[in-house]
Formats: structure tokens, sequence, C-alpha cells
């Protein structure tokens, strides 16, 4: 029962992190706090109302926090809650993997 337990929460856990553009907001956040613009602007491919579904989901998730500052305009910053923090190690693993053996000027799988 334990390995199915483990299966379910392993899988639960790739198709929350292979969503698309789940991994590249969480990555952008690791260097701290972000306005929604400054997402946005980093990932331009990505279009303001899939960020902003995004955002809502990994908040729901309990992966980031938001939070409103009652300035003129109004100003609300995204950041990664203590169990977004925690997956930093994997992304740095998976950079490094990357750096090791990726190489951005192969086409990848599906753009063949």
């Amino acid at each position: 029962m334990e390995q199915k337990q483990l299966c379910a929460r392993f899988e639960k856990a790739v198709e929350l992190l292979s969503k698309r553009w789940v991994a590249f907001i969480i990555y952008r956040l690791l260097s701290g706090p972000q306005r929604f613009s400054d997402i946005d602007n980093s990932l331009p491919n990505l279009s303001g109302k899939v960020l902003s579904d995004r955002l809502k989901e990994l908040e729901a998730e309990g992966l980031i926090r938001r939070d409103v500052y009652p300035e003129m305009p109004v100003r609300i910053e995204y950041s990664l809650t203590e169990k977004g923090q925690a997956l930093s190690p994997l992304f740095s693993n998976i950079a490094g993997w990357a750096e090791q053996w990726i190489d951005p000027a192969e086409p990848s799988i599906g753009t063949q």
C-alpha cells in the first residue's frame, strides 16, 4: 500500500509541475517576490490570462502566496511559500543537468 501511495503522490507532483508554464513561473519566483508584470515580461510567449490562471492554481496548491499592498495604485506581489521554496533543490538539479546535457541549439522533442 505504501508503494501505491508513493506512486500516486509522485504522479500528482509530476502532473502539477509539468502543467504548461508552471515550472517557469516557479523558477522565476525562486529569485524572490515578483509583480505580475515582472513575471509576464519574463515569459513573453505566455498570455496574461494563462499566467493569471496558473498563479491562481499555484496559490490554491499552496506553492505561492499573493500579497496585496494597500498603496496607490495597489501593489500585488507573488512569492513562493515554504512549500514552493522546497522545490529549489529540484530546480537546481534540473539546471545543473541541463547545463551538462542539453544543447540549446539542438531541436527539442516535438519540434523536429
